[in-house]
C-alpha cells in the first residue's frame, strides 16, 4: 500500500478581507442593468441567441484577450476547440485542460479566450479549450461526452495524464468533476489536479435560489439559470448519478482546487463540493473570495482581484503538477 501525497495548498498572497470598490460598483451596476436584462430574455431560439451575443460582448468587454496570444484552432473527428498560448509562453509536454461554463447553453472557447490567455499567461503553460456541444440543440450526454473525447485527445496527442490540469467554470465546473469521477469509476488515468470556478454542483438550483433571494446575483437570477440548465438535462432524473455528483470514499481522485465569489448565486454550490469532496477522504482547498461576481476571474476589468485568484490557481497548478511528477514514498 501507498502512503498518501501531501495535500496541496496555494501559497499566493492572502485571499483579501473585502471586495474593492471597483468590484463592488461593479456588481451594483451589473445588479440593476445585466440582471434584469438575462431575467427578461425567453428561452427560445431567438432569447438564446441574444443571451449568447451578450454575454460574449460582456467577456470581450471586460476581459478582453491580451496583446500577442497565440491560437490554434483544432477540428478533429469528434474534438473542436482551440490551444492558446500567452505571449512567451512555449509548447510542451504539461498543459491546461480548460471547459467553459455558461449553463450548457450559451459560451464557447472563442467566448473564453481571454480567460484562457491570462491563466496561461500566470502558468506558463499552454491552454485547451474544449468547444463541446450546447444545448438546447445538444442535451445530456453530449457535452459531458465531448469533453471525455477532449480528455482522449490529448492523452492521444502525447500528454500523460499526470502533466495535466483540468479547469472549468460554472457548468465547466460540474463536467470537470464528470470527467474525473467517471476516470475513477474505470480505474483510468487521473489529471494532476483541478480547478473550479464558481462550480455548479446542484442542477436543481435550490442552493442558488437561497442565495438569490438573500442577495440577488448580479449576473442573473436562479430562476433563469434553472430552466436554461434544464434545457440540457431534459429527459433526465436530476438526481442521477452523472447529474447529482457524489464522491465515493476511496475513490482515487486529484486534488480539487475551488474559487468563488462568497455573496455570488453559486457560492452554496462551491461550498457544497468542498464538503462533498473532503466528506469523502477527498483533497479540496477552498477560496471565498469578498465579493458578488460570477466567474470574476475571467473579468479582470470589472473585478481587479481577477488577477491575484489567477495567481493562487496557478500556485495550485504548479504544485499539482510537481505532486503528480514526484515518486511515491512507499513504506520501507
Amino acid at each position: 500500500m501507498t502512503t498518501p501525497r501531501s495535500t496541496v495548498t496555494s501559497r499566493a498572497t492572502p485571499v483579501p478581507a473585502a471586495a474593492s470598490l471597483r468590484s463592488r460598483l461593479a456588481a451594483e451596476l451589473s445588479a440593476r442593468s445585466l440582471r434584469h436584462l438575462n431575467g427578461a430574455l425567453p428561452l427560445n431560439a431567438a432569447g438564446i441567441f441574444a443571451g449568447r451575443q451578450i454575454i460574449a460582448g460582456v467577456m470581450a468587454a471586460f476581459g478582453p484577450v491580451p496583446p500577442g496570444t497565440r491560437v490554434r484552432a483544432v477540428r478533429e473527428p469528434g474534438v473542436s476547440g482551440e490551444w492558446v498560448r500567452a505571449a512567451g509562453v512555449a509548447e510542451g509536454s504539461r498543459a491546461i485542460y480548460y471547459i467553459h461554463g455558461s449553463g450548457y447553453v450559451i459560451c464557447s472557447a472563442r467566448t473564453h479566450r481571454g480567460l484562457a490567455a491570462r491563466l496561461s499567461a500566470a502558468t506558463g503553460l499552454p491552454v485547451f479549450v474544449v468547444d463541446y456541444r450546447l444545448a438546447p440543440e445538444h442535451r445530456f450526454p453530449a457535452a459531458a461526452d465531448d469533453i471525455a473525447a477532449g480528455y482522449r485527445y490529448l492523452l492521444e496527442s502525447g500528454y500523460r495524464a499526470g502533466d495535466l490540469v483540468v479547469g472549468g467554470d460554472s457548468a465547466g465546473g460540474h463536467l470537470a468533476l464528470d470527467l474525473v469521477l467517471q476516470q475513477a469509476e474505470r480505474e483510468a488515468p487521473q489529471p494532476a489536479g483541478v480547478f473550479c470556478y464558481s462550480p455548479l454542483m446542484d442542477l436543481t438550483f435550490t442552493l442558488a435560489e437561497q442565495h438569490d433571494r438573500a442577495r440577488p446575483d448580479p449576473m442573473a437570477p436562479a430562476a433563469t439559470g434553472k430552466p436554461m440548465v434544464a434545457l440540457y438535462t431534459e429527459g433526465q432524473q436530476v438526481d442521477s448519478p452523472r447529474l447529482r455528483l457524489t464522491a465515493r470514499q476511496g475513490a482515487v481522485l486529484p486534488p480539487v482546487f475551488v474559487q468563488a465569489a462568497a455573496e455570488e448565486m453559486l457560492a452554496g454550490d462551491a461550498r457544497h463540493l468542498h464538503a462533498m469532496l473532503t466528506a469523502a477522504g477527498q483533497r479540496c482547498e477552498l477560496q471565498l473570495w469578498p465579493g458578488r461576481i460570477h466567474v470574476f476571474q475571467a473579468l479582470p476589468l470589472l473585478v481587479p482581484e481577477a488577477t491575484a485568484a489567477l495567481h493562487h490557481t496557478a500556485t495550485f497548478v504548479a504544485a499539482a503538477l510537481a505532486e503528480a511528477d514526484a515518486p511515491i514514498a512507499r513504506p520501507a
